[in-house]
C-alpha cells in the first residue's frame, strides 16, 4: 500500500490510504483541522492528557458547513514496478493529463533514472484538483509541471554541481573495505587506493593496525552525493613502512602518482595480475606437484581465486601466444621488452580480442581464472622470465619509469607541501550535506 502524506495549514501526517480514497480527504480535512484547533487552545498542563473526543458519526459529515479548503500537497513514493504514468494517475491526474506530463518530463530527464524510494510531489487546489507536479531525480535536479490549465507547462531545474574536498583517515581491523566504510567514505574509493599502492603494498597480506589517509573530492548534485573524484594525495602505512603518493598531471597530460621526491609510484610491473585473491603456492625450485605426484620446480606464483576472476597484464606488451597446452591449459605469454616475458596459465578462457600480436597495456584484462591443464582447482599460475631465466614475480617491483625532472619537478614539489598538510588535517565530514532529506522539497 502506498504511503501518501498530506500537508496543508497545520495538518500533517501519513495517511495509509489506497488511491481510491483520495476523494474522501477533502471532506475529512475540516473535522481534523477542528480537532487540532481545539487542542492548540489548551494549556500546557492539559496537553499531557488530551481530552476525550465524542464518537465520530459519519452521517454528520455531510452536514458540515462548506468552507474553502487550504491548498495542500502530497507526495507519493516510487515503488518497484511503478511507472510514472501510473503514479501520476494515482495522484489525481486524468489519463490524458498523465500522458501529457509524462511526455513533457521525458523531454527534460531520462525517466529510467527514477528509482525506488524517490518521491513525486502533487500540489492540489482547494477543490482537490491537481495544480502542479514536481519530480526530484537524485543526482540531477527537479522538473516542475503546472497542470492547472489545459496546456501543461514544464520547467526543469538542474541542480548545482559542486565538489567538497575531504580528508579521510582509517585503521584496518578486518579489511580495507570495512575500514574505508568505518571512516565514513564510500567503498567506491577502495579501488582507487589499491590502484595507487598496488606496486608497493601487498593487499593480500594487510595487517591489523595498518593505517591510511587520503584527500579526495566528493561530488554533489544539489545536496545529493553522486560519487567521488580522483584521490589527490594518499598515505598508507603497511607493516611498519610508510608509503606516500601525490597526484600530478605528468608531461603529455597523463595523470599519475609520485612520491614526495617526484619518483613514480607506478612500477613497470603490477604487484599481481589479479585483485582480492590469495597466494596458494610460491616460487620454488622444488615443489611437490599434486597431480603428477612428484617433486619438480615451480617457476611462478599460484593465486587462488574463483573461476572467472579477471586476469590482467602486469605490464605493457605484445601477446606472443594465446592458446592451449596439455600441462598449462589455456595460457597467454606476453613480451614486454627485449628481455622480459610474462605467462598466465590455467585460464578458463581468453578476453575478447586477445590473440597473437595483440598489444596490451598494463592492467588490461586478458583472460579469466580457470582450471584447465594439469591442476586441482581454479587458480592462476603467473610466471616471469628474463632472457629465458625464470624470476620470482614478487621481486619485480623495483623496476620503475623515469622520475620527474626540470620544471615539472619544481611545479610538483610546490604542490606537495599543500597536499602533505591536507593529509594531516582532521577528518572532514560532509554527512550533514549527504543526509539532508532530499525528497521533501
Amino acid at each position: 500500500m502506498r504511503k501518501r502524506k498530506i500537508v496543508g495549514g497545520r495538518l500533517g501526517g501519513v495517511l495509509r490510504l489506497p488511491p481510491l480514497y483520495i476523494a474522501f480527504v477533502p471532506i475529512a480535512i475540516p473535522f481534523i483541522l477542528g480537532s487540532v484547533t481545539v487542542e492548540s487552545s489548551l494549556t500546557s498542563t492539559s496537553r499531557l492528557a488530551p481530552p476525550l473526543l465524542p464518537p465520530i458519526r459519519y452521517s454528520l459529515l455531510a452536514e458540515l458547513p462548506v468552507k474553502p479548503l487550504p491548498a495542500h500537497s502530497s507526495y507519493v513514493s516510487v515503488e518497484q514496478g511503478d511507472t510514472l504514468d501510473a503514479i501520476l494517475r494515482s495522484g489525481g491526474l486524468s489519463a490524458q493529463q498523465a500522458n501529457a506530463v509524462t511526455l513533457e518530463f521525458g523531454r527534460s530527464i531520462d525517466l529510467r533514472r527514477l528509482r525506488t524510494g524517490e518521491l513525486i510531489r502533487f500540489d492540489y487546489s482547494a477543490e482537490g484538483s491537481v495544480e502542479a507536479v514536481e519530480v526530484k531525480v537524485r543526482g540531477w535536479g527537479t522538473v516542475h509541471a503546472k497542470c492547472s490549465s489545459p496546456i501543461v507547462e514544464v520547467t526543469p531545474h538542474e541542480a548545482v554541481q559542486k565538489e567538497v574536498e575531504r580528508t579521510i583517515h582509517g585503521t584496518i581491523e578486518s579489511s580495507l573495505y570495512e575500514a574505508v566504510r568505518a571512516a565514513g567514505a564510500s567503498p567506491q574509493v577502495v579501488q582507487g587506493l589499491i590502484d595507487i599502492f598496488q606496486w608497493d603494498v601487498d593487499f593480500f597480506a594487510l595487517r591489523r593496525g595498518d593505517e591510511f589517509s587520503f584527500v579526495v573530492t566528493e561530488k554533489f548534485s544539489g545536496d545529493d552525493p553522486i560519487g567521488f573524484g580522483a584521490i589527490k594525495a594518499a598515505k598508507f602505512e603497511h607493516d611498519g613502512t610508510n608509503y606516500e603518493a601525490f597526484r600530478y598531471v605528468a608531461p603529455g597530460g597523463v595523470p599519475a602518482y609520485y612520491t614526495s621526491r617526484g619518483a613514480p609510484v607506478r612500477k613497470q610491473f603490477l604487484k599481481a595480475p589479479l585483485k582480492f585473491t590469495r597466494v596458494t603456492s610460491g616460487f620454488s625450485k622444488k615443489r611437490f606437484h599434486p597431480v603428477l605426484g612428484k617433486f619438480r620446480p615451480h617457476w611462478g606464483i599460484d593465486y587462488g581465486a574463483p573461476a572467472g576472476t579477471p586476469v590482467m597484464s602486469t605490464a605493457d606488451g605484445v601477446v606472443l601466444f594465446a592458446g592451449y597446452d596439455r600441462g598449462e591449459g589455456n595460457y597467454i605469454r606476453i613480451k614486454h621488452n627485449s628481455r622480459i616475458q610474462t605467462s598466465y596459465l590455467h585460464l578458463s578462457r581468453f578476453a575478447r580480442g586477445i590473440k597473437k600480436g595483440t598489444r596490451v597495456e598494463q592492467g588490461t584484462v586478458i583472460g579469466y581464472v580457470g582450471s584447465t591443464g594439469l591442476d586441482t582447482g581454479p587458480h592462476l599460475d603467473y610466471r616471469v622470465s628474463d632472457s629465458g631465466r625464470w624470476l620470482n614475480p614478487l621481486q619485480l617491483r623495483s623496476i620503475t619509469p623515469d622520475p620527474l625532472h626540470g620544471i615539472y619537478l619544481r611545479r610538483f614539489l610546490a604542490d606537495v607541501t599543500r597536499s602533505q598538510s591536507a593529509l594531516q588535517q582532521p577528518q572532514t565530514s560532509v554527512a550533514s550535506m549527504a543526509e539532508r532529506p532530499r525528497a521533501l522539497f
